[in-house]
């Protein structure tokens, strides 16, 4: 394997990792303000045939981009109103509202399977794009995979260093006291849980308009909850979840490659990676209960109600 081989894959795993970032950082957002959402698996579903049926109907990628993000932003609506208005357990309802997910992506893209979509195309930026190394190892991607960047940095600084930042943060900690000290709390949990959504809308468009232009039943494989598990990872952090993100891009990736560089190995096997290392992570994290603790938010996956 020379440097020629190695690009490819770096470019691939980028690429591989940039739904899984969207999505790990809308859940993100969700679980610093205390709410545990566990149906981004679901919502992606929905954001990827909501963006290939917007994107075949009207043949405008951006309208198709917006379409799963509304779409998925609407389902999240469904969890916050169940989860916060009238205080469902956030675990069953999280793990409804995937099985809701998956079964209306599935009746909804009965007639999308087969057909073929553009792709989002690949930035050109003239004399840049074609120079040796630097152009294919930087400047071989759609927009998205920049945006997801931003998205890291315009969170980090959001979450860190902004006022509506720390609003979000106090309320996942202790929502009594921040309601107590005027803090709309229900409002904010609610918008923190539609920006997740929303992230997760963008991934599910991700695989069905540029990952895998086309519709198939069920595309999303398991992403969502890898995204879950990547935020754990993460220990709430967003710059853990991009490392980790591009981790298991990498890990992803090499299941395509290991067997055209000779790797004696069942494909299913090679299959299965993604998830193993999904385990394996979590379990050396879980051993030291303090790593977990250090930055989950104390009130996540509990109710909260202003009367109470």
């Amino acid at each position: 394997m020379n440097f020629e081989h190695l690009i490819p894959i770096f470019v691939s795993t980028v690429v591989a990792a940039t739904p899984l970032i969207y999505a790990a950082l809308g859940e993100l957002v969700t679980e610093r303000a205390g709410v545990l959402n566990l149906g981004v698996e679901g919502m992606m579903l929905v954001g990827a045939v909501a963006a290939f049926a917007a994107g075949i109907a009207t043949g405008s990628l951006v309208l198709a981009f917006l379409a799963g993000m509304l779409a998925a932003t609407a389902v999240s609506l469904l969890f916050a109103f169940l989860t916060l208005s009238l205080q469902t357990n956030q675990v069953a309802t999280g793990l409804a509202l995937t099985l809701f997910g998956v079964g209306l992506s599935a009746f909804i893209g009965r007639g999308y399977s087969g057909m073929p979509i553009e792709r989002v195309p690949r930035l050109d930026i003239p004399g840049i794009s074609d120079l040796p190394v630097i152009g294919p190892l930087l400047l071989n991607y759609d927009a998205l995979v920049y945006l997801s960047i931003a998205l890291y940095f315009a969170l980090s600084w959001f979450l860190n260093h902004s006022r509506a930042g720390l609003r979000l943060r106090a309320t996942g900690e202790s929502p009594t006291v921040a309601h107590a000290i005027g803090e709309p709390v229900i409002v904010i949990r609610y918008l923190a849980v539609m920006f997740g959504g929303a992230m997760s809308g963008i991934a599910g468009a991700y695989l069905s308009t540029a990952l895998t232009p086309m519709w198939v039943e069920g595309m999303s494989a398991g992403r969502g909850w890898i995204a879950l598990a990547l935020v754990v990872f993460a220990t709430w952090k967003p710059l853990r979840v991009m490392l980790g993100a591009y981790l298991f891009g990498g890990v992803t990736v090499m299941q395509l490659y290991a067997q055209g560089f000779g790797v004696d190995v069942p494909s299913e096997f090679l299959s299965m990676l993604p998830y193993a290392a999904t385990i394996v992570v979590l379990v050396i994290i879980c051993r030291d209960p303090k790593t977990i603790l250090l930055n989950q938010p104390a009130s996540l996956g509990k109710s909260f109600h202003p009367d109470a």
